[in-house]
């Protein structure tokens, strides 16, 4: 009995840990991470094809129309397959503007990964990917 109740009691203790770091975790997170966020955000409103989602996620000055949207997203599906965001690296904060390394690939080409540099700014207390 006393090896179960051992358990247990690692177990509920486990369980208070997890509550109590969900409840006083903290909500901060860094710049870069906002911006990591953005691109990472950005990236999956375009394969969901979710125009709201990638206002969300991008300036202004680059969201464009809803129609050209959809119709450049579905044409970049066809010609290279769905684009997967692998990582975001380089993040380089300067007040209300950022940019990062961007590593994607594409379906069609699993193997070929594309470092772009990309461009972000703060608007409305968040950060979004803007055009270059």
């Amino acid at each position: 009995m006393a090896p179960f109740l051992g358990a247990l009691a690692v177990f509920a203790l486990i369980i208070v840990g997890i509550i109590l770091f969900n409840v006083f975790g903290s909500d901060t997170t860094t710049p870069g991470d906002q911006v990591a966020k953005a691109a990472v955000g950005q990236n999956d409103a375009l394969q969901r094809q979710d125009f709201a989602k990638y206002q969300t996620f991008t300036c202004r000055a680059g969201q464009g129309s809803e129609a050209d949207f959809v119709a450049r997203q579905r044409d970049s599906v066809t010609k290279n397959g769905e684009r997967y965001l692998d990582d975001v690296t380089d993040i380089t904060v300067d007040g209300e503007r950022a940019s990062a390394t961007v590593t994607y690939h594409f379906d069609k080409t699993k193997d070929t990964k594309t470092p772009t540099r990309v461009t972000f700014a703060q608007e409305d207390g968040a950060w979004k990917v803007c055009p270059s």
